[in-house]
């Protein structure tokens, strides 16, 4: 049986997402950014200090005092630039308790005008009007805490109708696209690099019921791109970093001209540099919508 080491730290928006991009450099299987208070909603205000937890995860085995003090390092440099950030906490988790470290704090929440988010395993009221998504998210990103899901999950109401065909670029848990499928969309199909991520969003779609419509891949932008197939709408919930290395593969050409591509995962600082390099590939911004330091691209590719 293996024993992981689990890395937590309590930060803001912005500091969140650095904090992140110094863990993925070192720990397993991805990090996850979760609301330390689910079912706050932050409308046009900073997040407080402290308001999200980062936690990675590194197999304790002969490396792991080396990892430690690498990511331990690496954040001390970082709080250099931002005193804000604190020192990580370490602790060790058994190999059967990962999910359970994920049940403590993840609860039932509310987004938008009917989405329901539940874990599997929580007893929580449904109303009629209630979309419900039922999530075990794993060690997969994704529960639906975390401000730029709810942002993403928030454009699936406004977008997503009956006849959409979507690319969910990042699936993670698989939320984005099981969302968009209880929506009424004809067709989804949900990629990401982690396999982890893969398996997790592919039980989730199977644990909603909508295996008919979505469809899981491991993969990013390769073989999408020189495809025949287009998608009528788009959605990326990734970092900034990434969506800007995506934009140089060619990422305008997965959609039809004339379709809407949003992108969340990005902070306010971030903001004019992504748009930049997506408008640079034709893919105009039309509107920004925010929650605390994150904001939400909507954009759209041109007619060429």
């Amino acid at each position: 049986m293996t024993n992981w080491i689990e890395i937590s730290l309590s930060v803001d928006g912005e500091g969140a997402e650095a904090v992140a991009d110094v863990l993925r450099r070192y720990v397993h299987q991805g990090v996850a950014i979760e609301n330390r208070f689910p079912g706050d909603v932050w409308e046009n205000e900073a997040l407080p200090q402290g308001n999200l937890l980062v936690r990675a995860y590194i197999p304790e085995d002969d490396h792991t005092e080396e990892k430690k003090r690498q990511i331990a390092e690496g954040l001390y440099y970082l709080s250099r630039i931002d005193p804000r950030i604190p020192e990580p906490q370490f602790r060790i988790v058994q190999e059967e308790d990962w999910a359970e470290a994920w049940k403590k704090n993840y609860h039932p929440i509310r987004v938008g005008r009917h989405l329901l988010i539940k874990p599997a395993w929580a007893d929580t009221e449904i109303k009629p009007s209630d979309i419900l998504i039922e999530l075990d998210p794993g060690m997969a990103f994704g529960t639906g805490t975390h401000p730029t899901t709810q942002l993403c999950l928030q454009a699936c109401e406004w977008f997503v109708h009956e006849e959409t065909t979507m690319i969910d670029l990042g699936t993670g848990s698989g939320i984005l696209s099981i969302a968009a499928a209880k929506l009424g969309a004809l067709k989804v199909l949900g990629r990401d690099i982690d396999e982890v991520a893969v398996r997790s969003a592919q039980e989730n779609i199977a644990r909603n019921h909508v295996d008919h419509i979505v469809t899981v891949q491991h993969g990013s932008l390769e073989g999408l791109v020189t495809s025949a197939r287009r998608w009528g709408f788009g959605m990326a919930n990734i970092t900034a970093p990434v969506i800007t290395e995506l934009a140089s593969q060619g990422l305008q050409h997965i959609i039809w001209p004339g379709s809407m591509f949003v992108f969340s995962g990005v902070i306010q600082n971030q903001v004019e540099q992504v748009a930049a390099a997506l408008d640079a590939i034709g893919l105009k911004l039309l509107g920004t919508r925010e929650q605390g330091d994150w904001v939400l691209l909507i954009t759209q590719r041109r007619w060429e």
